[in-house]
């Protein structure tokens, strides 16, 4: 039997069954009545006014009337049939439409009677007509017509509404489930939390955020609802970074050894900026401390993570351990490769770069190495995470562009030693605020704040496609100067044809732009072989080609001091990290360097935003605040991999004041009642423990 009502299976729930619970669970993820009753409208639509025919506009606004309906008739043949009927009331008339489940509709109406209908009109041979209005008998509603009506609106899906699961069939549910559970729903927040933030109960929430009085009501339970759910979050989070830092034992690396010091006065590529010197002894103090290090490096592109991150990889072959650095891309995990063999330079230290296109006798050459402790640093890609890649001692991992590793991919790293290996997650994408205490809160976070000496701030414009001769003509005068230059063109997956054929029709163009001998221009984009691909690299690395037209594969993998001209086509199809992570390709030398946006001259208002961010501002946290406010979370980081669409009502866009606040409760009750324990906070532990065992683990997600 089950002890909590809102335990039990939707099927049982009236008007559900098994069939339509199957598509609810399919559909939408709705297992349980908790589950439907936490599946909250996202928006709603005031139906307390009603309208005059008169009175309507073409203004995209819904409208309420109160009339008759007649001439109900059939329209068109067998396959293009629909229906149409007159609406009327005191001030004229207005056509119905209906295209679908016409039999139905058709048995509906008495012409002696009053309905209210409701939708949004449009416009067909300049007059005014609704299109699948909703219609409902005016005695039914007569009572309520007077008050406030405010309803709900449920995302759905076509499977669902083809099964009477749209919004409206939504609401009946819900209202159905509150009439049979709305006595037996309990408090799920301390009293003293409720009262001192001034929340309102969780009855009256999930009461008013479904059926709403006013709208002053709807923010009164929505935010009440965000609050619970962010501090639920948060909890989870940090007991979880309590627990790592206190039961989880780490490697403890007590020496800096000759590896380490031999590196710094012989192979050091370039001085190093206060930030990378603050960073280095944030994770030499975690390497000491006897707990596992789980640690997030951010910086800029160009910043010098990888050199902070090789030196403390030395810090672990010092003290006797291997260390691996894990890349998402073939191009990165080679590029991570060859930078760390060029800064180790002749240094007795062996590294190897295992990859999905590792030949089988390398790879066997490697796992040997790996297992008898001759192999010291091991990069790659996932490849390192398979079950047959087996060290001697890992100590050490450097993940880079963790978001794009699964959660249970990232996981597999700790299993190759029996004490996990301490972990510096790097990342050159600014983590916004929001997201940093929430999808990386039981991470402690370093940042590189600063650029090598001698680094221009890279001069970013805009320029509509009218402006392309201007273009062409600075592009030229660069590269007189000695300067080289990348064009790079959208290469989006769903249209992959498309943007290649666009890709290689601005080569050729480029190529008349630019003709040979004169000018000289290589092509990259991910359809190519990989030795072509690194052929042509390769030239314009070593300043053979003066301009490189590719796709967003050199986003990251290519460093080139000599360019200074970052061109990007079609701008606007691009999302701001991504631009940010392209213009950092320019910029890596002592010259002044350029990213020019080019558009096309229709630009969405979010593309238009987007632009306008890029050229305003280089700083990487501002330009991860904006694209999380223009994209939401869902999008950025790979956050999906970290549960974070799991979200119910909050939003971590437009919530940031909240998340922060949540945040700050959950540590002050924390650092007084680490386990729970207090009496006080009893309905907090059984929250967490009913979320543990509903198997949404915040606290594992990084």
């Amino acid at each position: 039997m089950v002890k909590d009502i809102f335990e039990t299976h939707i099927m049982y729930l009236k008007g559900v069954g098994p069939k339509k619970a199957k598509l609810l669970t399919d559909e939408l993820n709705i297992h349980t009545f908790n589950d439907l009753l936490n599946y909250f409208p996202f928006r709603y639509i005031d139906k307390s006014k009603i309208f005059k025919v008169k009175d309507i506009t073409s203004d995209n606004v819904w409208f309420q009337l109160k009339g008759t309906i007649s001439n109900v008739k059939s329209v068109g043949d067998k396959r293009t049939r629909y229906i149409t009927a007159t609406f009327q009331d005191d001030t004229g008339k207005i056509e119905l439409i209906w295209f679908r489940g016409l039999s139905w509709i058709k048995s509906q109406f008495s012409p002696d009677k009053e309905y209210v209908i409701f939708g949004k009109p449009s416009v067909f041979k300049n007059r005014f007509n609704f299109v699948h209005p909703e219609v409902e008998d005016y005695e039914k509603i007569e009572g309520n017509i007077v008050q406030n009506r405010l309803e709900g609106i449920y995302n759905s899906t076509e499977k669902l509404k083809s099964s009477g699961l749209g919004s409206k069939g939504f609401s009946r549910l819900i209202r159905q489930l509150l009439n049979q559970t709305s006595e037996q729903i309990r408090e799920t927040l301390p009293e003293y939390i409720v009262n001192h933030y001034h929340l309102l109960d969780r009855k009256s929430a999930l009461l008013n955020i479904h059926f709403p009085s006013d709208q002053n009501i709807i923010e009164k339970a929505r935010y009440r609802l965000k609050f619970e759910e962010l501090l639920l979050i948060h909890f989870q989070i940090l007991q979880q970074k309590i627990y790592l830092k206190q039961k989880v034992k780490g490697h403890v690396f007590e020496k800096v050894g000759s590896l380490l010091n031999d590196f710094y006065e012989k192979h050091l590529p370039f001085e190093l900026t206060n930030a990378q010197k603050r960073v280095i002894k944030e994770i030499r103090a975690d390497l000491k401390s006897g707990k596992q290090m789980n640690r997030l490096l951010q910086g800029d592109v160009g910043s010098g993570k990888t050199l902070v991150a090789l030196m403390t990889m030395l810090i672990a072959l010092d003290n006797g351990y291997q260390a691996s650095l894990m890349a998402p891309t073939e191009i990165l995990a080679t590029q991570h490769y060859k930078t760390l063999k060029q800064m180790l330079g002749d240094m007795d230290i062996t590294i190897e770069l295992l990859t999905g296109s590792t030949p089988k006798k390398k790879r066997t050459e490697i796992q040997q190495s790996l297992e008898d402790g001759s192999l010291h640093i091991l990069t790659g890609t996932h490849a390192l995470i398979e079950e047959t890649v087996q060290f001697k001692n890992l100590g050490f991992v450097v993940i880079d562009e963790q978001h794009r590793f699964g959660v249970e991919q990232r996981a597999r790293l700790w299993k190759k030693n029996k004490i996990p290996p301490h972990v510096l997650v790097m990342t050159a994408t600014p983590i916004p605020r929001t997201l940093a205490m929430t999808v990386y809160g039981n991470l402690d976070v370093s940042v590189i704040d600063e650029l090598p000496p001698g680094r221009k701030q890279v001069k970013t414009v805009h320029y509509w496609e009218s402006k392309r001769l201007r273009v062409n003509g600075f592009i030229r005068q660069k590269i007189k100067e000695g300067r080289q230059v990348y064009i790079v063109f959208p290469l989006i997956s769903e249209s992959e044809k498309l943007d290649l054929r666009n890709l290689m029709e601005g080569y050729e163009t480029l190529v008349r732009e630019f003709p040979p001998p004169e000018f000289q221009v290589s092509v990259v984009h991910g359809k190519m072989k990989s030795n072509d691909k690194e052929f042509e690299m390769k030239r314009f690395v070593e300043g053979k080609t003066d301009i490189m037209v590719s796709t967003t594969v050199i986003e990251v993998g290519v460093d080139v001091p000599n360019a200074s001209v970052m061109v990007i086509e079609n701008a606007e199809r691009f999302g701001l990290s991504q631009l940010h992570q392209l213009r950092g390709r320019v910029g890596r030398g002592a010259d002044q360097s350029y990213c020019i946006l080019m558009s096309g001259n229709k630009l969405s208002k979010e593309g238009r935003k987007r632009l306008e961010v890029m050229v305003s501002t280089s700083d990487g946290f501002k330009i991860a605040e904006a694209d999380l406010q223009l994209r939401g979370p869902g999008d950025l980081q790979g956050t999906q991999q970290s549960g974070i669409l799991n979200l119910k009502i909050a939003n971590l866009a437009s919530d940031g004041e909240l998340v922060a606040k949540t945040h700050k409760i959950a540590a002050y009750i924390l650092e007084h009642d680490e386990l729970l324990e207090k009496p006080e906070n009893k309905l907090v532990k059984q929250q967490l423990e009913q979320i543990k065992k509903g198997g949404q683990n915040w606290g594992r997600i990084s």
